[in-house]
């Protein structure tokens, strides 16, 4: 099911399909907090009224022009006005295929740095996602050349690639933040452990590099097993809690983020917004088979 949910993620024409049906945009707002700047700013206050950070993603990914990757980094720019202006406790998420990354390295490049620098002249840290296995070389050269120049800019690592602790060694040396995800995309056997066992313990095994580095890295689960091997983990080496953080999704486990906010542990919630929302609820959906059910039962109900 997952594997064909995914799928369905690149199929252009099921894309179509699916948004012609209201129910599919209804479960879709349980993941996505709306489609403009403004719906995604109460999401971060109610979430800030928690005492839980969130970090904002414009969603699009897999840019086709120049134009419209620099349109997407405009964009990205005045949320990190909008931050400032709300004085909300928040960073920002990008996608690197949205700033052109699979149009050409170089503008990929000046755009990143374009919003990491904005970013630094307002106090704030940009986290460039990891999409699949075609831009995980692509983006670690973009996010190292890019940290060189600034430190206020981070990435993430998927614990279902093989290559991912020889990565996050690298990145520990350069001192690069890392949010260390399980992994959302259809990846095949050769490069991507597929069972959920392996990439649990390879999973652990990164957690706890990273927590005993020296920067501040994010642990993004909602792996209840996971989250007490971090605590436990923590406990025993006697890492403070403000040493790194939990990070999970908007509007997965409310329960979970609020208990451990009130635990003490740092929490932040990845809050996605935009239109161009149906490649990532598909993922989501893949996560959770549950929601499929909900669309079938409401199919028909149109």
């Amino acid at each position: 099911m997952r594997a064909f949910l995914l799928f369905l993620a690149q199929k252009e024409g099921f894309k179509n399909f699916a948004l012609k049906f209201k129910m599919f945009q209804d479960t879709a707002s349980r993941f996505v907090a709306g489609e403009t700047l403004d719906d995604a700013v109460r999401a971060v206050r109610q979430t800030n009224l928690q005492n839980i950070s969130a970090t904002l993603d414009l969603l699009g990914e897999d840019t086709l022009t120049q134009e419209d990757a620099q349109s997407a980094c405009r964009g990205i720019v005045g949320i990190l006005d909008k931050i400032q202006s709300e004085n909300l406790d928040c960073n920002v998420s990008v996608k690197l295929t949205q700033l052109g990354l699979g149009i050409d390295s170089e503008s990929t490049d000046q755009n990143l740095l374009r919003i990491v620098r904005h970013a630094r002249e307002k106090s704030n840290f940009i986290r460039v996602d990891m999409e699949d296995s075609r831009y995980t070389q692509g983006t670690l050269d973009t996010v190292t050349r890019t940290h060189e120049q600034l430190d206020n800019v981070g990435t993430v690592i998927q614990s279902y690639l093989y290559r991912s602790k020889q990565d996050v060694i690298e990145l520990m040396k350069k001192r690069i933040r890392i949010r260390l995800v399980k992994g959302a995309y259809l990846e095949p056997e050769s490069i991507a452990f597929q069972k959920k066992k392996d990439v649990d313990s390879n999973f652990i095994e990164l957690m706890q590099m990273l927590l005993a580095g020296e920067t501040c890295n994010a642990i993004a689960t909602h792996d209840e097993t996971i989250i007490d091997a971090t605590k436990e983990f923590a406990h025993l080496h006697h890492i403070s809690k403000d040493r790194f953080e939990f990070q999970m999704l908007f509007g997965i486990r409310r329960d979970l983020q609020v208990r451990l906010a009130q635990e003490g542990y740092k929490v932040r919630i990845y809050i996605p917004y935009g239109t161009r929302w149906y490649p990532y609820f598909m993922r989501r959906l893949a996560e959770r088979p549950a929601n499929v059910l909900f669309i079938l039962r409401n199919l028909f109900k149109e």
